[in-house]
């Protein structure tokens, strides 16, 4: 889409705002965010897992991920660049289908902790409202919040390993 398109869009009119709060430190929910054996377990809608995840987790690093739905037919790929990194606070990442004419969007991961809880939010800003429409009408809300139900599951599970793995061991064992 032509720059003077997103000018004259205003940014409130092209977001989407997405917010959840899991009971593990954001440590946790960072991690499912930048390693490929954690985001093949909950990126994306339940029913169509993530089979291809390719990632180099650096800022100027690329991924290039896609997802079979339940026909087994992979969807279009779809990636970008990780535009900024901070540890166990924010990703920043543009992202788009890997198809003529498509949009980009920037995302922008917040993790927020407070007594071992965080509060995620994904700021997702659409090159233009008929994109962000499209993506919304498509199921972009529900496919995150569905892909964050499983991140829960996973996040839990990667603290109880972490508990087990620094818990002292018992006396003679």
């Amino acid at each position: 889409m032509p720059a003077e398109t997103m000018a004259d869009e205003p940014a409130a009119a092209r977001e989407v705002v997405i917010t959840r709060v899991f009971d593990v430190p954001a440590r946790f929910l960072f991690e499912a965010y930048s390693k490929a054996e954690h985001l093949t377990q909950w990126f994306g809608p339940v029913g169509w897992p993530l089979t291809l995840c390719e990632i180099d987790f650096r800022v100027g690093g690329r991924f290039r991920f896609a997802m079979t739905g339940p026909s087994g037919k992979q969807n279009t790929p779809f990636g970008g660049e990780y535009l900024e990194i901070v540890p166990n606070r924010k990703i920043a990442y543009d992202n788009g289908f890997e198809r003529p004419n498509a949009g980009r969007m920037i995302v922008t991961v917040s993790f927020d902790e407070k007594d071992e809880r965080t509060t995620l939010t994904i700021h997702t800003l659409f090159d233009t409202v008929a994109m962000k429409n499209a993506h919304v009408g498509g199921g972009y809300v529900q496919g995150t919040g569905s892909g964050l139900d499983q991140l829960a599951v996973v996040a839990a599970a990667m603290r109880v390993r972490a508990s087990l793995r620094d818990r002292p061991l018992a006396a003679g064992g």
